[in-house]
């Protein structure tokens, strides 16, 4: 019983933007910073800068924790 608090606050995690969403899935499936950039219509900066604001939010520190971060979001 004591167990089910204790997932919960090991899982907590701030919420992510719907842009930011959109870029970590696109960087997950593989896409380079500038392909995920045109995708979306954006400068690959702009890219950069959801994905470092991500990693910031999230405490993740390069792309491989990023990409099973999106899978286990199901993006």
């Amino acid at each position: 019983m004591s167990l089910a608090p204790t997932l919960h606050a090991e899982t907590p995690a701030p919420a992510l933007a719907p842009r930011e969403q959109e870029t970590l899935r696109h960087i997950a499936a593989g896409r380079t910073y500038l392909q995920t950039a045109r995708h979306m219509g954006l400068s690959k900066h702009t890219v950069d800068a959801y994905l470092r604001r991500i990693k910031a939010k999230l405490n993740i520190n390069n792309t491989a924790e990023l990409t099973r971060l999106a899978i286990s979001l199901g993006l």
